[in-house]
C-alpha cells in the first residue's frame, strides 16, 4: 500500500515541473495563485475523504481552483462508475494543464463524457448541476470579505441538500500575516477569518490536521442541511404596519 508521506529527498518530474509551475503563476498573481507548491498527497487525501464516504453510488463532484491538478488526480482514481466531475480554475494556463492532464492518461478513455475542466471562477460558472461534494483549493484567505462571503454562499447553492463541501488553509500563515501586513490588510485578514468562522458555526462537520503537507494544513468539512433552513423571525414590536 502507498504511503501518503512521502520522501522530500525523490521528486517525480511531473511533480517537479508543477512546482515550477506554481512558482511562475504565484510570481504573475500570488493573490489567486495562493500557494508556491502544490498540494501533497496528504492534503489530498483529506480533501477527498467524503468522496469516498459516499461511494460506491455515482456520484457529482466539483473541484473548485484545481491549480496543476495535484487533487485532480487524487480525485479521478475515486469516482465511482458513472460519477460526473466539474473542474474549475479561473488561471488560464492551468486550465490548459487541466484539459491536457484530462485528455492524455491513459486510463480515462472515457474522461471527455464525465470529467469537464471550466475556465472561470466559481462564482460564474453557468451550471444548474448539484454537487453531492465540492473540494476547495481556492486561497480563500486571499480574498476580500465580500468575495469570500459570496463564495462560500456559491458552494451552499451548488451543493444537494445533505453535500459536504471541503476546504483548507494553511497553519501558521496567520502569524507570518501578522508581522508583515499593513493594517489596511490586517483588517482584511480578521474580517475573512469572520466570514469564514461564521460558515463553520453553521454547517461544519468535521475539522482535521494535516501535518504531511508542506506547509500543515487544517482541512474542514462543511455540510448543506439536508432542507433548507427556516428563515429567521423577526422580532415583534408591537406595533401596527
Amino acid at each position: 500500500m502507498t504511503s501518503w508521506t512521502t520522501s522530500h529527498d525523490r521528486v517525480p518530474p511531473q511533480r517537479s515541473a508543477e512546482g515550477w509551475m506554481f512558482l511562475v503563476e504565484a510570481a504573475r498573481d500570488m493573490r489567486t495563485t495562493g500557494a508556491v507548491a502544490p498540494s501533497g498527497k496528504a492534503l489530498a487525501r483529506a480533501l477527498t475523504g467524503p468522496v469516498r464516504a459516499r461511494a460506491p453510488r455515482p456520484l457529482t463532484v466539483l473541484e473548485a481552483g484545481a491549480g496543476t491538478g495535484a487533487i485532480t488526480r487524487a480525485l479521478i482514481p475515486q469516482l465511482p462508475a458513472g460519477s460526473r466531475l466539474d473542474v474549475v480554475d479561473a488561471n488560464r494556463r492551468f486550465a490548459i494543464r487541466l484539459r491536457h492532464l484530462v485528455t492524455t492518461r491513459p486510463h480515462l478513455a472515457d474522461a471527455p463524457a464525465r470529467i469537464h475542466v471550466h475556465h472561470t471562477r466559481i462564482e460564474h460558472l453557468d451550471t444548474h448541476r448539484r454537487y453531492d461534494v465540492i473540494v476547495s483549493g481556492l486561497p480563500l484567505t486571499n480574498f476580500t470579505p465580500q468575495q469570500v462571503e459570496t463564495i462560500m454562499n456559491r458552494y451552499q447553492e451548488l451543493l444537494h441538500p445533505g453535500g459536504t463541501l471541503t476546504y483548507f488553509a494553511y497553519l501558521g500563515t496567520r502569524t507570518a500575516r501578522a508581522l508583515l501586513a499593513t493594517p489596511a490588510e490586517t483588517h482584511r485578514h480578521r474580517a475573512v477569518d469572520e466570514v469564514l468562522a461564521t460558515h463553520r458555526r453553521r454547517y461544519a462537520t468535521d475539522c482535521r490536521t494535516v501535518w504531511g503537507n508542506l506547509p500543515p494544513a487544517r482541512v474542514w468539512q462543511l455540510r448543506r442541511p439536508p432542507t433548507a433552513l427556516p428563515e429567521p423571525r423577526q422580532a415583534s414590536t408591537g406595533a401596527g404596519r
